[in-house]
């Protein structure tokens, strides 16, 4: 990846690896623009919802049949406005997909989370990042940060991951954990959020 020209990073994470922080830390320190929040807001945007709304779609656990229901639904009404339409699962995921494009087409940016692996998969100058940590050290970190106890640690991960892994799969088709869809998978346990950033700047710089 050039970062003498336009690029884009695209990070996918394990829940508890500090990926997210890791992806801000990059973006401030190469001055390019983060992509996170901003979807949601251009796309609520499009649909005419608010951000809450809208959230509210994309932490529901993506259902197929719920998707095709509901886009049938949408189908016979042939109702562009908002009036008793419900926006589907897939419908913002495609909506998000195509406010990063549109995003990237102008600028340098960070991408986290939401397929930007598969996304961008054909972009020609691009880095996409897999970060990943044993779960014995995810639990511990998230113990610390959000003050929780160790079953509690445990029951996050396993609800956020599964999450993300039924995303991808339903998205894109693809594994999450197929290390095919990444340039670079990195396990953060011995670095740290400064110590990862440090690594992949330099990476990042050399590659």
């Amino acid at each position: 990846m050039d970062i003498n020209e336009k690029f884009v990073i695209t990070i996918n994470r394990q829940f508890g690896t500090g990926g997210h922080e890791i992806g801000e830390a990059i973006a401030k320190r190469l001055g390019v623009k983060l992509i996170d929040k901003q979807i949601l807001q251009s796309v609520a945007e499009k649909f005419n919802m608010t951000e809450d709304e809208l959230k509210s779609v994309e932490d529901r656990r993506p259902s197929w049949w719920e998707d095709f229901a509901m886009f049938y639904k949408s189908f016979m009404t042939m109702n562009d406005f908002r009036e008793d339409k419900e926006i589907t699962s897939r419908q913002l995921f495609y909506a998000q997909a195509a406010a990063m494009k549109q995003i990237a087409e102008q600028e340098s940016c960070v991408i986290i989370g939401r397929c930007g692996f598969n996304v961008f998969k054909d972009y020609p100058n691009k880095l996409r990042l897999f970060i990943h940590s044993p779960r014995e050290h995810r639990q511990q970190r998230i113990m610390e940060r959000y003050h929780v106890d160790l079953e509690k640690a445990r029951l996050l991960i396993e609800d956020n991951d599964y999450t993300r892994e039924v995303f991808t799969k339903t998205f894109t088709g693809k594994d999450w954990y197929d290390t095919r869809n990444y340039d670079l998978t990195f396990d953060v346990t011995n670095f740290g959020v400064e110590g990862a950033v440090d690594f992949l700047m330099d990476f990042i710089r050399k590659s």
